[in-house]
């Protein structure tokens, strides 16, 4: 896919405020709104956009702990873990890593008895040789916009 300055240009928009119309994005940018569709439908259809959501503040939620987890795995079953891991509510990514480290996962959990209750629950997935829990005390930045 062909990506420019344009395209660009309505991502971040986008990113900022994902509420606004084609014809408010397309007059914000001097475009027809024509073009402004055109472009997002190709965007959407690429999947570099992959949905609109809203951002959310997650301790208002009563999400006051983050933890990130190492997981170490054992006879290839990495990716089925996973898969097995991303499903749960309270998981916000999973990552395949390089070292010793086979998974991380980050999570939300609104007390420690969830967490406990989680962590004891993935040394019980078949294949989980160990785990490791950091538990986030302050938050400095937390955005996955790239733009």
């Amino acid at each position: 896919m062909k990506f420019d300055e344009k395209d660009d240009k309505i991502l971040r928009y986008l990113l900022s405020d994902g509420r606004q119309s084609a014809r408010q994005l397309a007059h914000t940018l001097n475009m027809s709104t024509v073009t402004a569709i055109s472009r997002i439908k190709k965007l959407e259809k690429n999947k570099v956009i992959q949905g609109y959501s809203v951002r959310l503040d997650h301790e208002s939620l009563g999400y006051e702990i983050t933890v990130i987890i190492e997981i170490k795995t054992s006879n290839g079953k990495m990716l089925e873990i996973e898969e097995e891991i991303a499903k749960h509510e309270n998981v916000i990514a999973v990552y395949d890593m390089t070292g010793d480290t086979d998974t991380l996962v980050i999570a939300k959990f609104k007390n420690r008895k969830s967490v406990s209750i989680f962590v004891k629950k993935l040394l019980g997935i078949p294949n989980v040789e160990n785990t490791v829990t950091h538990i986030v005390l302050n938050t400095i930045k937390e955005d996955s916009r790239l733009i």
